[in-house]
């Protein structure tokens, strides 16, 4: 796992040295707000929040990491204050099976999920057998599955969505072997499949354009009300804290929504 902490002060602003200052507030130097957030992506934007959050002289240390999982660990352990990368289905998933008592607060950007493949211009050109990857993740791993089936690539059960799983395939003629994947490397095996199902924040850092390149794309409009917008996301009792409420505010301003329409092409969206 990956972790590349970043601490970025307002001019004028001197770091505090050795351990942060007990009670201190958040935001100041001597006790910066700790956001953790995935590499790519969400850590680009973030570091855009952090940025209109310096003009108020309040500090924002990020921390970095390679996977979905340990940012919720980390913010149940206290290593980071909120984190600011999953959507709610996944949030939920986190809850019931970890018993996290998180809220979100707020929301960050949509990152549309699209099929890849360097094999075949076309989803109806996959071969029998195809090896088709998409992530491991409850949540996303079942986002894949329903965005392939609205394609026409297989069916699944009746009332089928982002819950489901493989064991959910009804109808699959041409024997697509689904590959289950760390959502974070299969921008990287994409050349071992014959087709990837990746979202924007993995995709766009590879190089893949959902627009451009995919197979087939998740429309991302309405992102302040689809269900896979992002979140800034916080233990319960820290609902209602100022900090919450300023970095939520932080992904509304007007530079950020610029930057992520500028940056990506359409392949992210701002959904604060």
């Amino acid at each position: 796992m990956l972790r590349r902490s970043l601490l970025v002060a307002a001019p004028g602003l001197v770091l505090a040295r050795g351990a942060l200052a007990q009670g201190a507030n958040f935001g100041t130097a001597s006790r910066p707000l700790r956001v953790g957030v995935t590499s790519g992506v969400h850590a680009q934007v973030l570091e855009r929040v952090r940025d209109v959050l310096a003009r108020d002289n309040f500090v924002v240390r990020i921390t970095e990491f390679s996977d979905f999982i340990q940012p919720n660990v980390a913010l149940q352990g206290g290593e980071i204050d909120a984190n600011t990368y999953q959507h709610q289905p996944f949030l939920d998933a986190q809850k019931a099976q970890r018993g996290y008592d998180f809220v979100p607060v707020g929301k960050t950007v949509l990152t549309a999920m699209a099929v890849f493949s360097r094999k075949v211009k076309a989803l109806s050109d996959l071969p029998n057998g195809a090896r088709v990857a998409i992530p491991n993740d409850p949540t996303n791993g079942g986002r894949a599955l329903v965005l392939l089936a609205e394609a026409g690539l297989f069916k699944l059960r009746a009332g089928a969505d982002f819950r489901a799983t493989v064991a959910d395939i009804t109808e699959n003629p041409k024997r697509i072997r689904i590959v289950e994947l760390e959502a974070a490397t299969i921008a990287r095996a994409i050349d071992d499949v014959d087709a990837a199902a990746i979202t924007g924040n993995y995709a766009v850092p590879a190089g893949l354009m959902p627009g451009r390149d995919s197979l087939v794309a998740e429309s991302a409009e309405g992102a302040r009300t689809n269900p896979y917008t992002c979140l800034v996301v916080v233990r319960r009792a820290d609902a209602s804290a100022p900090w919450a409420t300023k970095l939520a505010a932080g992904y509304a301003d007007p530079s950020v929504k610029e930057f992520v329409e500028r940056e990506f092409g359409g392949a992210v969206v701002s959904g604060a």
